[in-house]
Formats: C-alpha cells, structure tokens, sequence
C-alpha cells in the first residue's frame, strides 16, 4: 500500500518524513505512452529542500557508520524481500511511468532484487587485509571507511535498478545517501523509499528529492557536506558535474553514453546476430546505454545480414514501447532526419506512429538505416532510441577500426566462429564490457559494470569493485613491543 500525502501527490522522503517543498511548486508526471494519463503529482524543490536533505542525512550518518556491516547487510535484505512482495505494483509503475513493456519493466526488478541480494552479501564479506610488517612484533591491517553524505543522481531510463545499485553499494559501505532521480521517472523512486523506509533503515539514511535536475544536482556538488557524487546520464551534464566537483576536489563517479558496436563477420551465425541486433537495439525502446548503435558488418554477409535484421525489426513495431518524454520523441526524430540528408539508406521505420493505441503517446518506428558510413552524425553520436546504423566492413581488421572510432567506450560484441579473431578482439576493443556472439546488453548483480573512454570514469559500479568509490582505506599498524623495542630490527 502506497503511503502518500495525498491521492495524487508525493512528497519529498527526508531523514524518514514525507514533506512538501517549500518552493510550494508540484509538476505533474505523465505517461508517455497515453499523455493524458497524470500519474502523480511531485515537488519542485528548492536549494532549501536540498540542504534539508544532506542535514538529515549528515545527522544520520554517524550512527549508521558505527552500525556492523553485517547488521547493515541485514537491512538490504530485508528491503529485497519487501521489494520482492511488491515487485509487480511496482513493474507496472515502472511501465506507466517510463514506457518499458511490462516484461522489460518485470525484468527490472528481478535486476535489483539481484543487485540487493549481492550487496547484502558484502555485509559478510567487508574485508580488509593483513599485511606483513618490516618491523618484529608488529601486527599491519586495512579496514574500508565509509565517505560521509553521498548524492546519487540517476536517470530515467532504468529508474529502478539504477538507483538501486547505486544505494545497496553506498549503504553497505555505510553512507548515508541523498537520491536525485530524473524529474522524468518520480514515482518509481518514491516507491522505492517506501521500500526503504518499511525496510527499517534509521531515519536520514535514505534520502529522496525530486525536481530540476539542473538546480538540485548543481547544489548537491556544491554542497560542503556532500563528500562524493555518483552520476548516471548524458556526457554533456556529467562534464559539468565533473568540473564542479573537481573545483572542490570531491571524488565523482560517472557513468554515461554510448555509441555500442556489434561486428559480423562473414562465418557468424546470421540469425543469432540479427536476433541479439533486434534485442539490444530495439529492446526498451532503445533507451539504455548499453544499446546496439552500431552493426558493423563484412561485406559479404552484408546483404543477407540486412534483410534479416528488417525482417526481425518489423516484427517489433506493434510492441514498441513509447520514447520517454515529448523532448526524446523530437530527439530521435531529428537524428532520423539527418541519417536521411546525409546519404543513410532508410531500410525500415523512420516515422512517428500516431495510429489507434500509438495515438496519444511518444512513439517511433524501429529505424534501420543501410549504407551508412563510419563519418555520419548517426554512426558517431548517441541516440537513445529505436534507430540502428547497418556499416560496412572490408575485413575483421577494417570492422574493428571502425567499432574503435568513436568517443565512447561502453559496451561491444562480435558474432563469429574465429576462436583467434574473438581473442584478438577482446585484446583490442575499447570498452569495458564485451560480449562474444550475444548482444551488447545486459549486466550480472555480481559483474563490474562501467565504461572507457567518454563512457565513463570515477570506478565500476556493481561487483565488489562498486565497493572502492564508496569507501577509503585505512591503514592500521598496531606495534606490540612494548618497551623491549630494540633500535635494530634483528
């Protein structure tokens, strides 16, 4: 049962309270799939609601430190088995709000029902070292120290596990923690602090402001008390975060775009490659980083490989879900534009469906342009919709260099049978996660997730590795001599 101020409007959750902002502004969250579906109403908030958040959180945080890590292990848990009984409201949320299919939205939340069950597990494995000393009689060890008050910044396109891997690393650690989620996907991160708050985290652990992305994220960097950021989103803003965050020499993770390549050579299984190109393309709309951009294909597969992949993205269309807002829909319209000016040949898709059930929501047709060469704005810049750019390829060498030649460097895979070229391609592929014959797409709870390049930097998220951004080290030697201490080591 949802907990609400009101029928239709959220409050801010700040230190365990619901409360209003004192802007005293709500902007109303719709669906894009049926625009004139209001799903709720949320704060504007203020830079006074932004102080308000640290504060509580800042208050909590010493207790929340001192709190065993198996104990605080014990928290996610139980906010895995909450979120595991509410998992289908909360999917169909996921579906009203951002637009996946209720599959895609179901899949979610078994992700983060995952995340939170390997990050409760670090509760049991929060481990030091012991190291040898120089010294006789002298005992060396490491112990990890949670930062302070951390802000979490995270986007629309997956709004539930995002955020989630983001706190369970955070919270484990023993931070306490302020959420910024997209001003686009509120509701879903509201349901999450009812889940936080019924899991019995003590109050100010959890924090949750809605609003402009713009002033809360800015004032959040800014913010003395805010000792680390972790962004997810668009290059452009974590660039500006990351200077301001630089300014004061703040620890900032990033996680941002891609422009993620598939190469098919010439002895790869074609309809496994155009069924995992459908997959990572067009699935959730295209709206993932992760996202296929980009099937580099050799040249004499080409052909066949082309109409493969049309056939498989018609077959789409009818479930395609809508883009997530009126400014996304235009987004991928007018990449769909300049693919036609500049000598993209459009294959299927490239128009806006406005029929029967497509009438009042966001929606493009899966777009697949052939032809289309390495130098073209939609080969090199991310999209984040339903388009996918069909690039020749001479040779595996050829293929590889043009998968290389972009800004990013998250995700990429190859479909072939070559045990040496699927070698050489792992040795040389600039991303920081490969796939070998399936799709760009996808993460494991327990894996490293993260990118190269203008994909990201600051550390991984997920795996054990999400564990270093949250904490320092501290190094302990604890000399046991007495006053037996001698001037030589023998």
């Amino acid at each position: 049962m949802s907990v609400k101020i009101d029928l239709k409007t959220w409050g801010n959750f700040i230190g365990g309270e619901w409360i209003f902002s004192s802007s005293g502004k709500t902007k109303p969250d719709l669906n894009p799939a049926n625009t004139d579906e209001i799903l709720g109403y949320f704060q504007e908030s203020s830079l006074e609601d932004v102080n308000k958040a640290v504060d509580a959180a800042k208050k909590a945080f010493p207790e929340w430190k001192r709190a065993p890590v198996p104990e605080r292990g014990k928290r996610l848990l139980k906010t895995m088995q909450i979120l595991e009984q509410r998992k289908e409201e909360l999917a169909q949320a996921l579906n009203r709000e951002e637009g996946k299919s209720l599959n895609e939205a179901i899949g979610e939340v078994l992700k983060s029902l995952n995340v939170l069950d390997f990050f409760a597990g670090e509760g049991k494995r929060f481990y030091g070292e012991t190291i040898p000393s120089e010294l006789p009689k002298n005992f060396i060890y490491t112990k990890r120290e949670p930062l302070g008050v951390v802000a979490l910044i995270t986007p629309w396109n997956f709004p539930v596990s995002i955020p989630i891997w983001k706190m369970a690393a955070a919270l484990i650690c023993g931070n306490t923690v302020v959420l910024k989620p997209s001003s686009l996907t509120p509701w879903t991160a509201m349901i999450l602090m009812e889940i936080f708050q019924e899991s019995g985290f003590p109050k100010g652990v959890v924090n949750c402001i809605t609003g402009s992305g713009a002033m809360i994220g800015d004032a959040l960097v800014k913010h003395p008390e805010v000792k680390a950021i972790s962004f997810t989103g668009s290059t452009e803003i974590g660039r500006k975060l990351q200077a301001l965050a630089g300014q004061r020499g703040k620890p900032i993770q990033l996680e941002m775009g891609g422009k993620n390549a598939v190469i098919v050579l010439k002895d790869a299984d074609l309809d496994l490659a155009a069924s995992a190109a459908a997959l990572g393309a067009l699935g959730s709309t295209g709206q993932r980083c992760t996202a296929t951009s980009r099937m580099i294909v050799e040249e004499p597969v080409l052909e066949a490989f082309t109409k493969k992949i049309s056939e498989k993205a018609k077959q789409m269309a009818e479930n395609m879900g809508p883009c997530v807002d009126e400014n996304q829909l235009k987004k991928v319209l007018s990449y769909i534009d300049s693919g036609k000016k500049e000598g993209g040949k459009l294959v299927c898709g490239g128009h806006r469906m406005t029929e029967e059930k497509h009438a009042k929501g966001y929606y493009v047709e899966p777009t697949i342009f052939a032809e289309v060469t390495p130098e073209m704005t939609i080969a090199k810049e991310e999209i984040f919709g339903p388009v996918l750019s069909i690039i020749p390829a001479k040779n595996f060498k050829d293929a590889l260099k043009i998968a290389n030649e972009v800004e990013y460097g998250l995700s990429a895979s190859i479909f072939t049978q070559d045990a040496e070229k699927i070698f050489e391609f792992i040795d040389e592929i600039d991303v920081g996660m490969v796939h070998i014959n399936s799709a760009t797409i996808g993460g494991e709870a327990q894996v490293p997730f993260g990118g190269m390049k203008n994909s990201g930097m600051g550390g991984r998220e997920m795996g054990r590795q999400a564990l270093d951004f949250f904490t320092e080290w501290k190094s302990v030697y604890v000399d046991y001599t007495g006053s037996s201490r001698k001037t030589s080591f023998y």
